[in-house]
């Protein structure tokens, strides 16, 4: 039994085929075409002049950690928290998520339950057993490992061996580099978490700048296991192009985060996939004062979006970008979709319209005020979400 979707303008890789058909069968993409009718015994979507995306990939989001604690004081039950954000993931059109789970040491910004060494492992297994538990998207691990974290890297390792890692970063949130190069900014942003006075934040921030980090070979080591599991390595808010030079050497493909324009230039012309995060598009400009993502995806540097914190964002990136900024639809869906494939090694089953591949797939409508929606959500050709809006 096939499932059809017909009437459909279908986004393909480098194009919009309107008025397009698509056959599904044993959960991949059998036919791409026009005139593809159903048989008997056949399902059949009739996308009535709505798009047909790919399911997105996000491939950096803490989401997970929001759901799991949504106050610092309140912890919720860990399968539960994983059950719901996964309803509210596939109404965003995301398919494939890699939940980023902290491995920080210390934090300046105040207690996370999630980030304590037990409840991290207990989400990682969580998210492990979901593999071969009812499910509705598919659940990867993303490692953000602080480089002050002296005390979990052997974790970290046997984690990589045991195949519960699916992507590793590695981040340095110290201030006077990085993300919070602007020390003032470091500071307000400071004292938007904690009160503070002047003097306590100055002595915060003398403190951080001076903790032990895991040396260089070490994280190469890390790195190396990584790689040799075919699992990706990320940098982290590259901040010089000396820094490139050092992820590299590291064994990084991707960029996470470049701090400015001239990074993420340098990092795209290395050959880095960079990343930057949807919600930094729908706002306008980075949260910390950073690299503008819509700009930067103009520019053609960046060719990867995440959620970050913000799920909803990247459907709405997509139609910003093209309708704003006037890029191509099948250009802004691939920033969410085959390029995200391809930074962490799923493009070949993953992240197009393509026959042969899973058919992870969005049946897309805009409401009459210029709202885009999922209306429908498929996962390996089952459709396990739809949503009609009411007059």
């Amino acid at each position: 039994m096939a499932l059809i979707i017909q009437n459909a303008n279908i986004v393909t890789p480098d194009q919009v085929l309107e008025g397009h058909d698509l056959r599904v069968v044993g959960g991949r993409i059998e036919e791409v075409g026009q005139g593809l009718g159903p048989g008997p015994e056949d399902r059949r979507i009739d996308a009535a002049g709505a798009w047909v995306f790919p399911g997105f990939i996000d491939i950096h989001a803490d989401y997970i950690e929001h759901m799991t604690a949504p106050r610092p004081t309140s912890l919720m039950a860990f399968p539960l928290s994983l059950r719901e954000a996964e309803r509210e993931l596939l109404t965003h059109g995301i398919t494939t998520m890699f939940h980023s789970i902290s491995f920080y040491g210390t934090t300046d910004f105040g207690a996370n339950p999630v980030r304590s060494a037990d409840n991290s492992r207990r989400l990682i297994d969580l998210i492990h057993h979901s593999h071969h538990a009812e499910h509705l998207i598919r659940h990867r691990f993303h490692a953000r490992y602080e480089i002050d974290n002296l005390e979990r890297v052997d974790e970290l390792q046997d984690l990589i061996a045991a195949g519960k890692v699916h992507l590793v970063s590695f981040m340095d949130h110290s201030p006077g580099q990085g993300q919070y190069r602007d020390l003032e900014l470091y500071k307000l942003i400071l004292k938007g978490y904690r009160k503070l006075g002047e003097g306590e934040a100055d002595r915060l921030i003398a403190e951080s700048q001076t903790k032990a980090k895991v040396p260089f070979e070490t994280l190469k080591r890390v790195a190396d296991l990584a790689r040799a599991k075919g699992i990706g390595v990320a940098s982290h808010d590259d901040d010089t192009v000396e820094k490139l030079d050092i992820v590299q050497a590291l064994g990084s493909t991707i960029s996470e985060f470049p701090i400015t324009l001239e990074v993420a230039r340098q990092a795209h012309r290395r050959g880095l996939h960079t990343v930057a995060g949807a919600p930094n598009v729908l706002l306008g400009g980075s949260h910390s004062g950073n690299l503008s993502a819509a700009e930067a995806v103009a520019d053609g540097c960046v060719d990867v979006l995440c959620s970050d914190y913000y799920p909803a964002a990247l459907l709405h990136a997509v139609f910003q970008l093209h309708h704003q900024h006037r890029l191509p639809l099948a250009d802004t869906v691939r920033l969410v979709t085959l390029n995200a494939a391809a930074a962490v090694g799923m493009d070949a089953e993953l992240g197009s319209v393509e026959v042969g591949k899973r058919a992870d797939l969005l049946v897309v409508r805009m409401l009459d005020d210029g709202f885009p929606y999922v209306e429908t959500a498929l996962v390996e050709g089952e459709p396990l979400l739809t949503v009609g809006y009411r007059r």
